[in-house]
């Protein structure tokens, strides 16, 4: 759902005749990608385990703004600014993306050694 919100903003604000103004304390591009990569882990956390969050003590509206110094006005004027200009935008998005997948492949690669380490051994139970 939220993916659709982001999406119609994007279409809205690269559609419009009027450029968006650069913020008053605009975000390197790297810096935005960096957020939108631990947006996209919270929200994937968030919905495959909801109780890891709160076991860690991470409220995941606040962590964003906690880790990089920013408040919620600075990270949507940002956002929108960077949604304005497509060609910005899309490298940013494509960047993100990157940088899930090689996560994803790095997670992958760990599970059959976790599985080993988690199955007990026969000779340890008899």
């Amino acid at each position: 759902m939220k993916s659709y919100i982001v999406f119609f903003l994007f279409l809205f604000f690269s559609c419009s005749d009027k450029p968006v103004p650069k913020p008053d304390n605009l975000l390197a591009p790297e810096t935005m990608e960096d957020i939108l990569v631990d947006l996209a882990l919270l929200q994937a956390t968030d919905a495959a385990n909801p109780d890891k969050l709160r076991q860690e003590n991470i409220n995941s509206k606040t962590f964003i703004y906690d880790k990089y110094s920013i408040d919620s006005i600075t990270f949507k004027e940002n956002h929108v600014y960077y949604a304005s200009n497509i060609k910005k935008y899309k490298k940013i998005h494509k960047n993100v993306i990157d940088r899930l997948k090689v996560m994803k492949t790095e997670a992958d690669s760990l599970k059959p050694e976790q599985k080993r380490v988690e199955k007990p051994r026969k000779e340890l139970i008899e």
